[in-house]
C-alpha cells in the first residue's frame, strides 16, 4: 500500500492479487524460506491475501504451480521444508528425468536453441555437425538443458563456420568427450548399440513401433525419435 513503507509511493497489486483468475508458477519452491513457507499455506489454505501496510483481506482465486530440483521429502526430515505445506502442493505431481536420461529429447532441444540463437545472433551458421551432435548425445549434462542451452550461446560465440563442429562447443563438454570421435569408429558404441536393439525390435513387431516400444520398454515417442535420428525407412524395410 502507498506510505506502507519508504519509497511505496504507491499502491500497486501483488503477483497473488495479479493472477486471480489464473495461474502463478512458483519457481525453486525448495529454497523458501521456513517464514514465508507459513505464509504461503495460509494462501492456500484460506484463499486470502493482505497487502502490506493493509489489515483488509482480499480474496483469490489462482491455481498454484509450483517447481523445484530439490528432494523435499528429504528437505522435510532435515526440517528446512514444511511437511503441511509439501502436501498441499503435492496434489498432481510431475517428475521430469535429467536430461541424461532422455538423450533421445537432445536433438529435438539442440535444434530449438540453435534456430533461436541463429535468429537472435544473425550469424549464417546453417546446422550442427554429426561429430558435435554425437558429443551433445554422449555429455553426462549435470546442468540439464540449462547447461544445454548455455552451450549453444557459447558455440555461436565461438563458432565463425557454416557447422557448429566438436571444437566450437565449451571447453567443459568438448575435453570431456575429445575420445568419443575415436569411439565413434568401433561398432560397439553406445548409438550403434541402441540401434541396433531398435532395428531388431522393429523387425519382431513388424515395423508396428507401439509394439517395438514395448519390446524396448520405453515410449512409442522415444521409438519415433529413434528411428527419425538412425534413418531408418519404414516403408522400405519393415512393412505390416
Amino acid at each position: 500500500m502507498k506510505g506502507a513503507f519508504t519509497g511505496a509511493f504507491q499502491s500497486r497489486e501483488g503477483r497473488f492479487e495479479a493472477a486471480r483468475g489464473g495461474d502463478i508458477f512458483l519457481d525453486e519452491i525448495g529454497d523458501l524460506p521456513l517464514s514465508t513457507q507459513v505464509k504461503l499455506l495460509r494462501v492456500l489454505e484460506e484463499k486470502i491475501i493482505e497487502r502490506v501496510g493493509d489489515n483488509k483481506p482480499v480474496h483469490i482465486d489462482v491455481r498454484i504451480i509450483t517447481a523445484t530440483n530439490k528432494d523435499l521429502l528429504q528437505l522435510i526430515a532435515q526440517g528446512a521444508f514444511r511437511e503441511d505445506l509439501f502436501y498441499r502442493i503435492n496434489v498432481i505431481p510431475i517428475t521430469v528425468p535429467p536430461l541424461r536420461e532422455r538423450a533421445e529429447d537432445i536433438p529435438i532441444l539442440a535444434e530449438s536453441f540453435y534456430r533461436r540463437m541463429q535468429l537472435k545472433g544473425g550469424k549464417n551458421i546453417q546446422g550442427i555437425n554429426g561429430d558435435a551432435m554425437d558429443i551433445l548425445m554422449e555429455h553426462s549434462w549435470p546442468g540439464n538443458v540449462r547447461e544445454l542451452k548455455s552451450a549453444f550461446e557459447y558455440c555461436f560465440v565461438t563458432c565463425q563456420e557454416d557447422l557448429i563442429q566438436p571444437h566450437h562447443l565449451p571447453p567443459a563438454i568438448f575435453q570431456a568427450k575429445k575420445s568419443l570421435l575415436e569411439v565413434k569408429q568401433t561398432p560397439k558404441n553406445n548409438k550403434e548399440i541402441k540401434k541396433k536393439q531398435l532395428v531388431e525390435a522393429l523387425e519382431k513387431a513388424g515395423g508396428n513401433q507401439s509394439e517395438a516400444a514395448r519390446i524396448l520398454g520405453v515410449s512409442r515417442v522415444t521409438v519415433w525419435n529413434r528411428i527419425k535420428r538412425f534413418n531408418i525407412n519404414l516403408k522400405k524395410e519393415y512393412k505390416t
